[in-house]
């Protein structure tokens, strides 16, 4: 008999699912399931939640999947997480172990996308700004800035960089691009990296979180972006220098940032990042969409039989 440990559902999102249905519909006789609605909290009580199970339905980024973690799941046989990123899981100690990763690409592109476009736009319109102004009784003028025939440049051309790529073309934006494995895109121009950030209005993040691409964007690169610039982030925060990016926006070497994710999540009350005036910020949201939320778990689940079958 398979065991199946859900150790991290919290806030619950998969208990309320149609995946949720799914799963218990058809464990029956093929596998015993131990669900947690709660964090784990530390590395001892994530091992234990996860030390008889052959297979987990990972929920929570919190929860790092070290060698140590590993170590103490002798049975395991899948990790499957619930979203694009596993940079919380060691994959390294995970392929010693044959330990298979699984996760849930592209089901969130668009609505990460989307989302990404909003924080632009809301960013380049100072949204915020003026809804505050206008709740006061004030009646602020000419203070956004029109995206129309400005250059997007988009750093990472996966499911979700080609989806903003399109939004961006969409609303009259020259695009162009850089991307550790190039491919050609319609309408997109592809330039070296330096080069996008010198001719780019805006600057959208849609990297994956490695070694490689961890502080990917500092201090050199706000250097090299235009001054009216506007930087968006919906990937991971670890990908931008957060220090570097305070100092730019605080000494207005770029106009804005919108962002969605952050280095240390959630941000902390009174963190620098809140007091800044020239940024829109977000709680890492940008896929928990209704429509996203469920494919991503069904796929997840998904995932599962598919491996033990």
């Amino acid at each position: 008999m398979i065991r199946i440990a859900v150790p991290d559902d919290a806030p619950p999102v998969l208990a309320s699912s149609a995946a949720w249905r799914d799963l218990q519909g058809q464990i029956e006789g093929r596998a015993t399931l131990d669900y947690y609605d709660t964090l784990p909290g530390s590395e001892d009580r994530l091992a234990e939640r996860i030390a008889p199970a052959d297979v987990v339905l990972n929920i929570r980024a919190s929860s790092k999947f070290t060698a140590q973690v590993m170590e103490r799941a002798p049975r395991l046989r899948l990790i499957s997480v619930w979203g694009t990123g596993t940079d919380h899981v060691d994959l390294a100690a995970a392929r010693s172990r044959n330990i298979v990763v699984a996760n849930t690409p592209g089901v969130s592109a668009a609505s990460v996308a989307e989302h990404g476009l909003a924080l632009l736009l809301a960013t380049a319109r100072r949204i915020p700004q003026l809804d505050a102004a206008t709740r006061r009784g004030e009646w602020p003028r000419g203070q956004g800035v029109e995206l129309h025939g400005k250059t997007c440049g988009v750093v990472g051309l996966g499911a979700i960089g080609r989806q903003f790529a399109a939004l961006a073309r969409g609303i009259g934006m020259r695009v162009v691009a850089w991307t550790m494995h190039p491919q050609p895109l319609p309408g997109v121009e592809m330039v070296e990296l330096d080069e996008l950030f010198r001719a780019s209005d805006v600057v959208s993040v849609h990297l994956r979180l490695s070694p490689d691409t961890e502080s990917f964007i500092g201090a050199r690169q706000f250097a090299l972006m235009k001054a009216s610039a506007i930087l968006i982030n919906t990937a991971r925060g670890a990908i931008v220098d957060e220090a570097a990016l305070i100092d730019a926006l605080s000494t207005h070497r770029i106009a804005a940032a919108g962002l969605d994710v952050f280095a240390t999540e959630p941000l902390a009350a009174g963190h620098p990042l809140t007091k800044l005036p020239n940024i829109v910020i977000t709680p890492h949201c940008a896929g928990i969409t209704p429509e996203a939320l469920e494919a991503g778990l069904r796929m997840a689940v998904q995932n599962i039989w598919q491996f033990l079958n």
